[in-house]
Parts: C-alpha cells; structure tokens; sequence
C-alpha cells in the first residue's frame, strides 16, 4: 500500500490566523478524506502562512501575496494528491 500525502498548513500564530488554518484544513479533509493520509496545524511567526503537500510549498501568502481562493487551492492539493478527481463546484 503507498502512503497517502501528508499536507502541512504553517500559519502565524502572532497574526492569529489559527482559525483560518483550521478552516482550510476541515475544508481539504473534507474534500480529500479518503486521499489525504494526514493534514498538520504547523504554528509559526513573521506572517506566514504556506501550505505543503509531501514537504512541497503549494502556496505561499508571502510569494501569493494573500491567502488561497478554496477553489483555486483545492484544485491545487487535487492536482497533487488525486490527478482524476472530480471537484465539483470548485471546477470551475
């Protein structure tokens, strides 16, 4: 059996932005609950707030210049960790 990705969200704690890390997580494990092996809450500083799949950086509000549109960052965790699924509403 291959191991399932693991997706990390690295947000700052100083900024307060556990809620919206724990948001984006409820939301990924519920599109990928059967593609995701593990989804981690990483506290971090300085502003940031990245999400990585396997170690790979996906997004970066640093590099992005903001936070991820849902759709737009479910199509990027789908196109990483389940190339043939099927998103729905967040395909367009």
């Amino acid at each position: 059996m291959t191991a399932r990705p693991r997706l990390e969200i690295e947000y700052c704690t100083r900024c307060r932005w556990l809620l919206r890390a724990a948001w984006t997580a409820q939301e990924l494990l519920t599109t990928f609950e059967t593609d995701l092996g593990e989804v981690a809450l990483q506290p971090g500083a300085g502003g940031v707030f990245e999400i990585r799949v396997d170690g790979d950086t996906i997004w970066s509000r640093a590099e992005q210049g903001g936070f991820p549109d849902l759709p737009e960052l479910k199509r990027l965790v789908r196109d990483r960790v389940a190339p043939r699924k099927h998103l729905r509403h967040s395909e367009r």
